[in-house]
């Protein structure tokens, strides 16, 4: 248990915020794990598919493996919520990630315990070359523009809505109440905020710190002491039912680029280059090259028939695409038409 010894000062400078990037670490680690979030689902597959990007992938190296019961990450990655409007914070959040000096950073990554051997190389690399601030804070933007952006005005309204209402019980019923209120694992009892959270022993006193309230999505409770001593309670927010299981559209088209697109939603069969080209008024060089770019990147496969080389989704394609193969409407005259110019 984490007991917060808060003085007088602390506790008038309680307040509640938003944390967008609390909120993009949460579902790269469902991504990273390949679970589903226990009310909005599925992250998706543009999720899974931007960990492959390098500077996210990053970010996902300096999550902990939490079968060991721990559950540190480095803080750069999830700054304090500035005060003010929330539509500013997630701008003003990678901007810290960005100014985080170099060795804040490496003592923050060398804190996650990756079971006691070194640290991969590409964490080394981005170490040591003092550009990890610069880019996990563009790999949270990737990440975010790829699997997040799309599904935050829906999950925005339900994380405001929580603040509104918790800011009505602050003010009708004191702060005490409001904090024991919060969730089952935190609680307020003389003068103490008590934090439930597995194996972490700790006191915590705090002298006319800030104590920082965050709504997320992530359905577990979580804390974080800044560096200026200033303190963050993160809690499930209430009313994510509302956006539970909804459906997504892949951005495929803002991941790959219209072309590229395009060209993975018509390999339900397998086609040529010359038939690609005809089917969507592309010269056939840009369409070759687009096939090498998805043929590297595991998302088309390739095969040879006879003197035809043709080309058909991955399971990885069909899982970005969002359907397998065979789900499109010309999918038999495609393919009946494919073998006619095949013989």
């Amino acid at each position: 248990m984490i007991s917060v010894f808060p003085d007088a000062g602390t506790l008038s400078r309680v307040r509640l915020a938003l944390s967008p990037a609390h909120d993009v670490v949460s579902l790269l680690r469902y991504a990273m794990a390949g679970r589903r979030h226990p009310l909005l689902g599925d992250p998706g597959p543009a999720a899974r598919w931007a960990l492959r990007r390098p500077d996210v992938a990053l970010i996902a190296w300096c999550q902990p493996d939490e079968r060991s019961g721990l559950t540190y990450m480095p803080d750069l990655l999830t700054p304090l919520p500035s005060r003010g409007p929330s539509g500013h914070v997630f701008d003003e959040q990678l901007a810290a990630m960005d100014a985080t000096p170099e060795e804040d950073a490496a003592h923050q990554v060398a804190t996650v315990r990756f079971g006691g051997g070194p640290l991969p190389a590409a964490l080394r690399s981005a170490l040591d070359s003092g550009e990890f601030g610069q880019r996990v804070a563009n790999g949270m933007r990737q990440f975010w523009t790829d699997a997040v952006a799309d599904d935050w005005t829906g999950l925005r309204t339900a994380l405001e809505a929580d603040v509104a209402m918790r800011s009505r019980e602050m003010a009708g019923h004191g702060i005490g109440h409001l904090l024991d209120t919060l969730h089952p694992k935190i609680g307020w009892s003389g003068g103490r905020i008590d934090v439930h959270r597995g194996v972490y022993e700790e006191e915590i006193r705090l002298a006319d710190r800030e104590v920082v309230l965050v709504p997320t999505i992530h359905p577990d409770v979580g804390v974080q002491l800044e560096a200026s001593g200033d303190f963050a309670l993160f809690y499930p927010a209430a009313g994510l039912g509302a956006v539970a299981d909804r459906p997504r559209t892949p951005a495929v088209g803002k991941l790959l680029g219209r072309s590229r697109a395009a060209l993975l939603g018509d390999l339900d069969v397998a086609r040529s280059t010359g038939e690609l080209a005809e089917r969507l008024r592309l010269a056939p060089a840009t369409v070759s090259y687009h096939l090498g770019v998805l043929h590297r990147s595991g998302l088309v496969l390739r095969e040879r028939d006879r003197r035809v080389v043709r080309y058909r989704r991955s399971p990885e394609g069909d899982a970005l695409v969002g359907r397998p193969r065979g789900t499109s409407g010309d999918t038999r005259s495609a393919a009946r038409a494919g073998a006619a110019r095949s013989r």
